[in-house]
């Protein structure tokens, strides 16, 4: 009996040993994340030079534990055209207008680029999310954390959670299994004065709110009108009728774009140029 007992203990460590190299292929990555149970709240990963806590049953968590990495080339795609147009980040500040659960904020502080950075997020799941990962990597003295919507202004708005892609979550409903919740509201203006930061200070505005952008650039116009940098995801389809006057405010304040889009060489246009066709696509505005 002893024998055998020894054989089975051998085979089920033998059997594990090949089912923990299965999970740490991508496919086999994939294949557990998608199957686990909606009991299994998070998930922490090792993704080399940070970690990150993340929700197994968010588009951005999976994508997160497949890869390793949520849209992180886009970083030094992004540094490429700056260094080439001779603009430098260094020692400036960062303002990221939706943080989630801070991927892009871990990966510009670790270009060790900013002095500084200011994460705007409204969403309380991702914020949560975003404390922790911004706390868990050493990060809450470079880090300013703001739990509030960019908005014209102050109290609070509706905000509606998409409940599988917390990344999509907006102040503006895009599906009818959003759940409805209120969010504080502040303009950037004042978000930025209570910090303490003048508009000079900053380098860069990086902001994917989801179709909420023509608002919150309302809210910041003396950053917008020194020209500063701003990379956004830009939405025609979110914008509707209202996307051929937002595309005009924007080229009085900015004359060049740069679109980015994927599997495409960066090009370069007049801000007025901007495809209004094009349901969603990432854009680099510069004076």
């Amino acid at each position: 009996m002893a024998f055998w007992k020894g054989w089975k203990k051998r085979i089920r460590k033998r059997r594990n040993a090949l089912v923990r190299r299965f999970f740490e292929t991508r496919y086999g990555r994939e294949l557990l994340v998608n199957a686990l149970p909606e009991r299994v709240l998070e998930m922490t990963t090792d993704c080399g030079d940070h970690v990150l806590t993340f929700s197994p049953h968010d588009y951005i968590g999976r994508k997160v534990y497949r890869k390793g990495a949520f849209e992180r080339a886009a970083i030094p795609r992004l540094r490429s055209v700056l260094e080439a147009e001779g603009i430098s980040l260094a020692g400036t500040v960062l303002l990221e207008l939706g943080g989630n659960i801070g991927t892009q904020t871990i990966y510009w502080a670790r270009e060790d680029l900013f002095r500084r950075i200011v994460s705007v997020e409204p969403d309380p799941r991702n914020f949560d999310l975003l404390r922790r990962n911004i706390a868990r990597n050493d990060l809450l003295a470079m880090v300013d954390l703001v739990h509030v919507a960019a908005g014209e202004t102050e109290g609070r708005i509706d905000f509606f959670q998409n409940p599988d892609n917390h990344g999509k979550s907006s102040a503006l409903r895009s599906s009818r299994k959003d759940r409805k919740i209120e969010v504080p509201v502040r303009p950037v203006s004042a978000i930025l004065e209570d910090l303490g930061i003048a508009p000079s200070e900053i380098g860069l505005i990086w902001m994917d709110i989801e179709g909420y952008e023509p608002v919150a650039c309302r809210s910041m116009r003396p950053l917008l009108e020194r020209g500063t940098p701003l990379y956004m995801e830009f939405s025609p389809a979110f914008y509707g009728a209202d996307a051929e006057a937002f595309r005009t405010a924007l080229g009085k304040t900015h004359a060049r774009a740069f679109l980015f889009v994927e599997d495409e060489p960066v090009r370069s246009l007049a801000v007025e140029a901007l495809p209004l066709d094009i349901g969603q696509y990432d854009v680099l505005l510069l004076p």
